[in-house]
């Protein structure tokens, strides 16, 4: 059967295919049911193997798997790029047949491809990742191994946690630098009733602020939220174990 795939809405060029793995299609069993991509987060190994090998027949490419760790390395991909051994939360390539992958289960994924096609890049943005950067540095790889400017590139923002689920203590505001402001754009303040203050934080919005800040000449995104949809997505701050989905973005 086809996989159930979520494919971005945006003005992509011609020659590129982008798409986001769901929750459905697979053989993971119980808390990974069914299509997980994760290696490292309990499943049986062979029925990640398998689940892997039925994304990558859907999309035609070949995913590139990175070690994430919340930073803000770029790696660039060539076809011997062994992605194991290098900590990475983002990539980009120009090679066809290569897809730029990043896994998530409520983090988020941000897709780019360059106006006339000729390079891509994905990068992997929880909270931590994006207050440090990951974004800016991916779009500056791209840049500069493609010789384009921000302004010739396009992003795509897919389903992360929502800010109706994303709640932050002050630690967070201080990653972003908005703890000592009177108005914090993107935050929204909840008093609980034991005395203690939270915030609810708008990821996608953060995201896209930043990346307007970079100079990205059009950014899109599916504001559908990861915790409050079971049925299509795996969510960590949802379930604690669960599975992971995966977007990704390549030449053809």
């Amino acid at each position: 059967m086809s996989l159930p795939l979520l494919r971005p809405a945006w003005a992509a060029p011609a020659g590129i295919g982008a798409a986001m793995s769901l929750r459905e299609g697979g053989v993971s069993e119980g808390l990974y049911a069914s299509l997980n991509l994760g290696v490292a987060v309990g499943d049986d190994p062979e029925t990640v193997v398998e689940n892997r090998a039925r994304f990558a027949a859907a999309l035609g490419a070949r995913p590139v798997w990175l070690r994430q760790v919340h930073g803000v390395h770029v790696l660039r991909l060539r076809a011997a790029t062994d992605a194991a051994d290098t900590p990475a939360d983002a990539a980009w390539t120009d090679e066809p047949g290569l897809a730029c992958t990043v896994q998530v289960a409520d983090c988020l994924p941000v897709l780019f491809a360059l106006n006339d096609g000729r390079a891509v890049a994905a990068a992997h943005a929880g909270w931590r990742g994006l207050a440090a950067g990951v974004l800016e540095a991916a779009v500056d790889a791209l840049c500069r191994g493609a010789g384009a400017r921000p302004a010739e590139v396009q992003a795509w923002l897919g389903p992360c946690i929502g800010p109706r689920q994303f709640e932050v203590g002050a630690d967070v505001l201080r990653a972003f630098g908005q703890d000592r402001r009177a108005d914090m754009p993107r935050f929204t303040r909840r008093d609980r009733p034991d005395g203690s203050t939270r915030w609810l934080a708008d990821l996608q919005g953060l995201a896209q602020d930043r990346l307007a800040a970079a100079g990205v000449g059009a950014i899109a995104a599916t504001p559908a939220c990861t915790v409050e949809d079971p049925s299509a997505f795996f969510s960590f701050r949802r379930d604690g174990v669960t599975g992971r989905m995966a977007a990704a973005i390549w030449r053809l």
